[in-house]
């Protein structure tokens, strides 16, 4: 995970994602995203904070004695106060759910959409949200996505830089 590099200001509320880990039982962690600051409850528990308009993502697995009982992979983005926002169990203050999938096929293949993205060098955190909803919407009705372009993100960030 990369260090912080900006920070928000001090009166800004932060998007916080409380992550268990118990090896081999609850194994949650950021796929991608940068926190703003971390805080460790306990050997277990850690909690990461995210400025408003980051996106991140979170990878959360469970099992118990007869294998896996949930593999769930979401991307999420860190709220400005007033906006809607998708209240999850690890979260707090919520955050604009961008992608949504459970099941371990789906997830896996996820993973490696994104590993793709990152090859062609770009910050999985700064590709558009409208290419992490066209995922969620393919992924979950078994239809091909579209993979992400280095075009399609110059686009992106010049939208982003008109304010769009």
């Amino acid at each position: 995970m990369s260090r912080p590099t900006a920070y928000p200001a001090p009166d800004a509320p932060l998007t916080e994602v409380v992550l268990i880990y118990e090896e081999g039982r609850i194994e949650q962690w950021i796929r991608f995203g940068t926190p703003v600051s971390e805080q460790r409850i306990d050997p277990r528990r850690r909690v990461l904070r995210f400025a408003p308009g980051s996106v991140f993502a979170v990878n959360r697995w469970a099992a118990n004695d007869y294998g896996t009982v949930l593999s769930r992979f979401e991307i999420l983005r860190a709220l400005q106060p007033g906006e809607a926002c998708q209240t999850l169990p690890y979260l707090r203050h919520g955050a604009e759910l961008l992608l949504a999938i459970h099941g371990w096929p789906k997830v896996a293949h996820l993973q490696r959409m994104i590993d793709a993205i990152e090859a062609l060098g770009i910050d999985a955190s700064h590709v558009a949200p409208d290419h992490w909803r066209h995922l969620h919407n393919r992924l979950t009705v078994g239809l091909p996505a579209h993979p992400y372009t280095r075009l399609q993100h110059r686009a992106w960030l010049k939208r982003k830089a008109l304010g769009r």
